[in-house]
């Protein structure tokens, strides 16, 4: 998944404020204790990343 289309995904789930917000602030367990920015600049997938955020905020699977 391209970090362009991870965006996306994230700002038709979230909101684009709300969405940017959570990339910025939300820490994630699943992510090893990283933000979503944080993990996107240690060079984690953008697929794992849209895993992991849609496991902690319990996405339906037809939006995963």
């Amino acid at each position: 998944m391209r970090i362009t289309v991870f965006r996306q995904r994230m700002a038709e789930e979230f909101g684009t404020v709300r969405a940017e917000m959570l990339a910025k602030d939300h820490v994630l367990s699943g992510l090893g204790g990283r933000t979503v920015e944080q993990a996107l600049a240690a060079g984690v997938s953008a697929k794992e990343i849209w895993q992991e955020v849609c496991a902690a905020f319990d996405v339906p699977a037809e939006r995963r």
